[in-house]
């Protein structure tokens, strides 16, 4: 559980730096060039990254409480809205101008689905951990005015919705290739 903790303090300190540091920031950008910091702080976030995968996938099971099946097909549900939400902040669909921060919300529609599907510790500890910085970064995000959103098109639309469902597919892919199918077995 500690590898999983230090990850999930490396990520946030990496994502929270500039917004919380922004002085600190632009000397880091500033003494080795913006490109190499920004390769200094994405190493951070993949660090942050692989150290809370491989904490979670050692982390002992402590149940705390136990969902009932049917919050299996919510947790699914509430992922395809996940996913689209991911793509959508880099999207050319008209839905892009209906939400501020869609990548932001996404993990926030993602923790939450996985926090009704999960009651171990580990679980609770990652997804509880991601929703949470999931807010704080909105909340520091909405200190500066919104910039224009580009205008979107159907094929823009159509483009999300294909590319949610392949993306949705590969995640349900890979969780079952782990031993955590998504859909109920048998």
């Amino acid at each position: 559980m500690t590898v999983l903790f230090i990850g999930l303090l490396i990520w946030t300190a990496a994502h929270l730096f500039k917004p919380l540091m922004p002085a600190a920031r632009a000397r880091l950008a500033a003494g080795l060039g913006d490109g190499p910091s920004r390769g200094v702080m994405a190493a951070f976030i993949a660090l942050g990254l692989a150290l809370m995968v491989i904490g979670f996938r050692t982390a002992p099971v402590e149940s705390i409480w136990f969902p009932p099946s049917w919050t299996v097909h919510i947790n699914n549900l509430l992922m395809l809205v996940a996913v689209a939400l991911l793509g959508l902040g880099h999207s050319k669909s008209r839905a892009r101008s209906w939400v501020r921060d869609p990548m932001l919300t996404g993990v926030i529609v993602w923790a939450g689905a996985h926090l009704l599907v999960n009651g171990d510790v580990a679980s609770i500890l990652l997804f509880g951990w991601m929703g949470v910085w999931a807010i704080v970064e909105m909340v520091l995000a909405r200190r500066k005015p919104a910039g224009p959103v580009p205008a979107g098109s159907l094929a823009g639309d159509i483009r999300l919705g294909v590319i949610t469902l392949v993306v949705f597919a590969v995640i349900v892919a890979i969780h079952t290739w782990l031993g955590y199918p998504p859909f109920p077995q048998g």
